[in-house]
Parts: structure tokens; C-alpha cells; sequence
């Protein structure tokens, strides 16, 4: 039978635990906006694919032009998914250091900093990433004065 202290230590692990599982949801709420805006952008991109052989001169520089933005569109969610995915595994891998101490009553706070810091920087720039993509989205949307 497990001592009072090592179910003691257990708890004090999971209590740590907690603040980055609440961060590993957010991450997931970004990462599925994320993956819902790159359908997005793919499905547009495939639609204008289609179209490209019926097309005039005059439509067709701007259909190319559109699928241009798409298409960083698509690469910088796709980096801003990766980036953000790392900071996911990353948080993990802080989760899984913070009780691989605990049972083997090893201390690896800067470890555990460490990744720490890896997974907000990884954030940051997949947050980046995101607030690029939206730039793209919206640079072409202008407001016709009435």
C-alpha cells in the first residue's frame, strides 16, 4: 500500500498539472479554428481551380491573383498549425516531466522551464502566423464609400 506522502506527492503533481492542461485546451481551441479556416481557404482555392478554364483575359488575372492570397493564406495557417501543435506537445512533454520527477524524486525545474518557455514561444508564433493569415483575409476586402 502507497504511503500517505507518496499520495500526498501524487496530488501536489496534478494540482502543478492543472494550469497546463487548461493551456492545452485553449491551444486546441485555436488549433480547430485553425484547421476550419485552412478548409476554408482549400475549398476556395479548389472552387477557383475549377473555373479557371472558362474564364476571359480580364477575370482570369484576377482569379490568379486571388488564388495567389489563397495560397499564403494556406501556408501561413499552415505554419501557425505546426507552431501551435509544438506548443501542444510541448505542454505535454512538461505534464509528463513534472510526475516522471515526482516518481523518480528527481528535480528538473530548468527542464521543466525550459519547455515551458519553448511551448510560449511556439504559441507566440503560431499566433503570429494566425494574425498574418487574417491580414491576407481581409487585405482584400475594401469598403466602397456610399
Amino acid at each position: 500500500m502507497q504511503s500517505l506522502s507518496g499520495i500526498t506527492d501524487v496530488a501536489h503533481v496534478i494540482q502543478l498539472a492543472v494550469a497546463p492542461v487548461f493551456l492545452l485546451t485553449g491551444v486546441g481551441a485555436i488549433l480547430s479554428v485553425l484547421v476550419n479556416r485552412l478548409g476554408r481557404v482549400v475549398d476556395r482555392f479548389r472552387t477557383l481551380e475549377h473555373t479557371l478554364a472558362a474564364l476571359h483575359e480580364a477575370a482570369l488575372a484576377s482569379t490568379r491573383l486571388e488564388m495567389d492570397i489563397l495560397s499564403r493564406r494556406a501556408r501561413m495557417i499552415h505554419w501557425a498549425i505546426g507552431l501551435c501543435t509544438g506548443c501542444a506537445l510541448l505542454v505535454c512533454m512538461v505534464i509528463a516531466t513534472l510526475f516522471i520527477g515526482s516518481i523518480t524524486a528527481v528535480e528538473m525545474p530548468a527542464t521543466i522551464a525550459s519547455l515551458f518557455i519553448l511551448a510560449m514561444l511556439a504559441l507566440v508564433m503560431g499566433l503570429l502566423c494566425f494574425l498574418r493569415e487574417i491580414a491576407l483575409a481581409t487585405g482584400g476586402i475594401h469598403v466602397v464609400p456610399r
